[in-house]
């Protein structure tokens, strides 16, 4: 705690602003209000430029402190994220990471940011862009802020969840006119409000500033008309824009200006204008009509430089740079207007949003009762496993009303028609041949970042949920995926891991050929293990798959990947086999004694079939064979590989020396599996057997599963041979 005063670290002051004694001798939010009485109040309105001046500072100062980071974008929406606040409405989302020193300062200024000992702008500045600190984009540890940001096109996920979750809360999410061009923003809202036309209470905000990060946007040569079409043809029933050009006086070139090069008067006409229109859309919002709002202003407005100039700095643009300089002395407010400011957005909602927004509590989970599970018997009738799973999904969602499935391939298509019959496709159509209905709990758009985008941020924002996925499609749903495990990583509260079931592995697409042939997702999960809170797990037949999804349901704070095959498979396991599994990493299936000791260590299900042929003819020449089923890797990584301790919710359980040893040790050691060999480096990290490894190399149209690995050199004679030869 320190006695400095926040704005300690502000460079400049200007003691002498237009019209403070009208209208600033009072704050606009009163204290025991949440919010200004009206957005026409004289006083709202004065403030809320005052705190979009501040937010401006605020943005070029931390950013200039550091030569580094984007002050541009945020700049030209600071004056409805002013409004925002002043309306009450703080659960502020963002789809542009780029924006996160824009709304670091928002965080500050209604003191959320003191919760990590941050009480003044001089703290602001030091721990912008430093470890344990204010990341160059948002993250999931800042307190106060709702979700991580980086990658484009995927904050509108997060405001949809929050909106589905929270009926009457207002999720605003600002979208960069640059990210506009993702190709998943506007689809992903077309589907949701037709699965969820109830849940509107999630507001669009363009940044319609006319540039991206090194040009001009691409939507910046749509005319007012052609862009309210725009949202018009994507559902959007309200388009509310406002446009800074309608308000200037300054005589600016071109289509997009900044609204701080007004006169004062007209600046106070534009920001009323920002008020009611953000008032007017949140209203609706709420009310059931689905709207956005768009703010037409130039890029880099009230900073150092405009367009895409303004976008991020550079070595050597530092506070004591002439335009840094010289735009923070436009920006500078009186001491006393800091203090009406900070009153306002730390009164605003009710308090700070480290206390008040909606993600800084637990969200309380139903309970599911007792899972059914079906112990099928060893060496019994095969069976399917993602069916299997299926039950145990149906009653979760009978148990669990925010339960969402998501799929964009289709559940039957992957063997868990069992989820459709149980939860029903949400679709308005009721259609009793397909499953759907209004009601439903399985959510199919043909996307799989809309897929993966509202499963991860339902799970983000506390609810359970599961995204399935063919493995061949999931890489384009990842980036999100990704994004959230990491906030999981680092979140300040507990939260439902999120989950995904991925089938149909390429073994399995024998006939479609390479383009449904593509395992190449697993490496991008057997790098994730080693940030401390990724599972991929790997169940050899429907009762380890069934274990693996109670462990998973029972986590937090983890992501969490089951890989299995549609295919009728051999029971091989029994529930208790499987528990130990996810515990030391693998099961032994099978194991014989010779005069050498082969190991193969299996990742997969179909994988294991070329091994159980490898194994009778290397029994019958006299090589003692040990078959493990490698279900859980992570646990195979020493602890020193793996950043557990750094993880929210740590997880130290590691398989000792001793524990490999009785699953890996012998004579030789070879790694199989039908996706990437990177999964199986924890075991070849520690093996000192002579060792190789099968997997993956390439695509191609075939006719069976057995082909497909024939082509890629899984088979009992190859895995016969190389065991051989490793003894010379």
């Amino acid at each position: 705690m320190t006695t400095a005063p926040f704005y300690q670290g502000i460079q400049y002051f200007n003691e002498e602003l237009p019209y403070f004694n009208e209208y600033g001798q009072e704050s606009a939010i009163l204290d025991g209000k949440t919010a200004i009485d009206s957005p026409k109040n004289k006083n709202a309105v004065y403030q809320t430029l005052l705190a979009a001046d501040a937010l401006r500072y605020l943005t070029l100062h931390i950013t200039a402190s550091k030569e580094s980071g984007h002050p541009g974008g945020f700049a030209s929406i600071a004056d409805a994220i002013a409004a925002l606040v002043m309306l009450g409405h703080k659960n502020l989302i963002t789809e542009v990471g780029h924006h996160a020193p824009g709304f670091y300062s928002t965080v500050f200024l209604d003191r959320s940011l003191e919760k990590m000992g941050i009480y003044t702008v001089e703290d602001l500045s030091s721990r912008f862009r430093e470890m344990h600190g204010l990341l160059g984009h948002l993250s999931g540890q800042i307190p106060g802020l709702l979700n991580p940001a980086g990658p484009l096109g995927q904050g509108q996920h997060f405001a949809m969840a929050g909106a589905k979750l929270h009926p009457n809360i207002l999720f605003p999410v600002t979208i960069g006119d640059g990210g506009l061009g993702e190709p998943y923003i506007m689809s992903s809202f077309g589907h949701f409000n037709t699965a969820y036309p109830e849940s509107t209470n999630f507001l669009p905000i363009l940044v319609w500033n006319g540039y991206s990060q090194e040009h001009h946007s691409m939507v910046s040569t749509k005319t007012n008309e052609e862009m309210i079409a725009y949202w018009q043809g994507n559902g959007f029933k309200e388009v509310i824009l406002v446009n800074a050009k309608d308000f200037d006086d300054a005589n600016q070139e071109g289509e997009y200006v900044d609204s701080t090069k007004f006169s004062f008067e007209k600046r106070l006409g534009f920001t009323q204008a920002v008020l009611e229109a953000t008032d007017k859309a949140a209203q609706l919002a709420l009310g059931g009509t689905l709207t956005v709002l768009i703010i037409k202003q130039l890029k880099g407005a009230g900073v150092h430089k405009r367009g895409a100039q303004s976008h991020n700095l550079y070595p050597g643009d530092s506070l004591d740079k002439d335009y840094i300089l010289s735009a923070l002395q436009e920006r500078a407010l009186s001491k006393e207007a800091w203090e009406l400011v900070r009153d306002n957005f730390a009164r605003a909602n009710g308090g700070t949003n480290a206390d008040k927004a909606i993600t800084e509590s637990v969200l309380p989970l139903t309970d599911l009762g007792t899972l059914p599970l079906t112990e099928y018997v060893v060496g019994g009738d095969k069976k399917v496993s993602t069916t299997a799973m299926g039950e145990l999904v149906v009653h979760v969602g009978k148990n669990d009303p925010n339960f969402l499935v998501t799929n964009a391939d289709g559940n039957a298509a992957s063997g868990i028609n069992n989820i459709n019959v149980g939860l029903k496709i949400v679709h308005p159509t009721v259609d009793v041949t397909y499953f759907q209905q209004p009601q439903g709990q399985v959510y199919e758009p043909l996307s799989e970042d809309a897929c993966a985008g509202l499963a991860v941020s339902l799970a983000l924002f506390g609810a359970r949920s599961l995204w399935c996925s063919y493995e061949s499609f999931a890489i384009n749903g990842l980036p999100i995926w990704q994004t959230v495990t990491q906030a999981m990583a680092e979140l300040r509260r507990e939260t439902p891991s999120t989950i995904a079931l991925f089938t149909a592995g390429a073994l399995e697409q024998g006939r479609n050929g390479w383009t449904h042939q593509r395992p190449e997702i697993e490496n991008y999960f057997a790098a994730m293990m080693r940030n401390g809170n990724v599972y991929p797990l790997f169940p050899c037949d429907a009762n380890s798959t069934q274990v693996c999804y109670e462990w998973a349901l029972g986590t937090k704070n983890k992501g969490i990947t089951i890989t299995v095959s549609k295919s009728p498979l051999p029971i091989l396991t029994t529930f208790e086999q499987t528990r130990e599994a996810l515990e030391k990493g693998g099961v032994i299936l099978q194991e014989s004694e010779g005069s050498k000791k082969v190991v193969f260590a299996v990742i997969g299900d179909m994988t294991l079939i070329p091994v159980f042929e490898a194994t009778k003819t290397l029994e019958s020449e006299g090589y003692g064979v040990r078959i493990v089923s490698v279900i859980n890797p992570r646990r195979l990584y020493r602890p020193s590989d793996v950043a557990w301790d750094s993880c929210t919710v740590k997880d130290d359980n590691f398989l000792d020396d001793a524990g490999f040893e009785a699953l890996f040790g012998g004579d030789a050691v070879i790694g199989v599996t039908g996706g990437t060999s990177a999964m199986l480096e924890p075991i070849m990290l520690r093996s000192n057997a002579k060792r190789d490894t099968f997997a993956w190399k390439r695509g191609e149209t075939t006719a069976s599963a057995g082909e497909l690995m024939a082509f890629n050199g899984l088979t009992a004679e190859a895995l016969t041979q190389r065991a051989r030869s490793l003894y010379g």
